[in-house]
């Protein structure tokens, strides 16, 4: 692991990978570096035009790369179930699902079935799609990976239950209140889903016996649209500037924010649950990432596993509790 590089990703010829949000950022880099040692990949992204702009550009930097754009929007879930029916008639099988699509600190909003915008994106659009696509892993010869990228800003946000569901999330009934909506408290939340759906995910993967791994990944902090976007959301205020001066001289570049996905993706003896982040935890080579003890926690995993199954209507049948 010491210095690993997107250089030494083992070949991936014969391999398919589907990439969310691949049209920019490190969801383009990771697709670019999959296709670059030979694995077929899927650009999974909501805009047609960006996607398909994406499939170019990443072409003309790695000749001879096996691409293709497939859309996909994960604030609507009629979306993400049309994704699935329509990869499974294209394709026989899947070796790699990077759930990498996110977005970070919006205003209040909800998505197409109603739940708040970023819990309903950053973890039940992915939870959806990884169980719609199971059938597909499960039928890829040996060694199917899925790598749920989350962030260390999962410190900001805990997820706790009530009556109604997991609270501030869109909960069993409804989708939930704007009142005392905090937006990075909801980033956090989500991101914070994102490894609990992961824990119960390769507890579920082991119990079952499957040959599948469930791992998650961050990026620390690097220079991306997405933290660009949150900056912008700040106006012209002492937060925003202090945004872009980290993005200028502390954060790593897109291409090495990736690394920890690739690396969770990838690598041989990736474990189940494993969780990679950079180094030194903002920045650096690939290596064990430290994570919050609520996300570790069983009981609230199977909690909030059962809530989104509920909420989206997708039961992984083929994992018992």
């Amino acid at each position: 692991m010491p210095g690993w590089k997107a250089v030494n990703i083992p070949a991936q010829s014969g391999r398919t990978a589907v990439v969310t949000g691949a049209n920019s950022g490190i969801g383009y880099v990771t697709a670019r570096e999959l296709a670059r040692r030979g694995a077929s990949v899927v650009l999974a992204c909501r805009s047609a035009a960006r996607g398909r702009a994406a499939v170019v550009r990443l072409r003309a930097e790695v000749p001879g790369a096996q691409t293709q754009f497939m859309p996909l929007d994960l604030a609507d879930l009629s979306s993400v179930r049309e994704f699935a029916a329509a990869y499974a008639q294209r394709h026989a099988s899947l070796d790699l699902l990077v759930n990498n699509a996110g977005v970070m600190a919006l205003p209040y909003g909800r998505t197409a079935d109603g739940f708040e915008t970023q819990f309903g994106v950053n973890h039940l659009g992915h939870f959806a799609l990884t169980g719609l696509l199971l059938p597909s892993l499960r039928a890829a010869a040996a060694g199917a990976r899925i790598v749920n990228v989350s962030s260390g800003f999962h410190v900001l946000g805990r997820i706790t239950f009530g009556e109604d569901g997991p609270a501030g999330t869109g909960g069993h009934g409804g989708p939930g209140s704007e009142h005392g909506y905090r937006r990075w408290a909801a980033y956090g939340r989500s991101k914070t889903a994102n490894l609990l759906f992961t824990h119960e995910l390769a507890r579920r993967l082991t119990a079952a016996g499957s040959t599948i791994t469930a791992a998650a990944a961050h990026p620390g902090y690097a220079s991306s649209n997405l933290h660009a976007g949150a900056a912008a959301l700040e106006g012209p205020t002492l937060v925003s500037r202090l945004a872009a001066l980290g993005d200028a001289v502390v954060a790593q570049p897109t291409a090495a924010g990736a690394l920890p996905t690739l690396y969770a993706a990838t690598a041989p003896g990736v474990r189940q649950d494993a969780f990679i982040g950079p180094r030194l935890g903002w920045r650096g080579a690939p290596a064990p990432s430290w994570r919050a003890g609520w996300t570790l926690d069983d009981t609230a995993g199977e909690r909030l596993w059962a809530a989104s199954e509920e909420l989206t209507g997708v039961s992984y049948a083929c994992l018992p509790r």
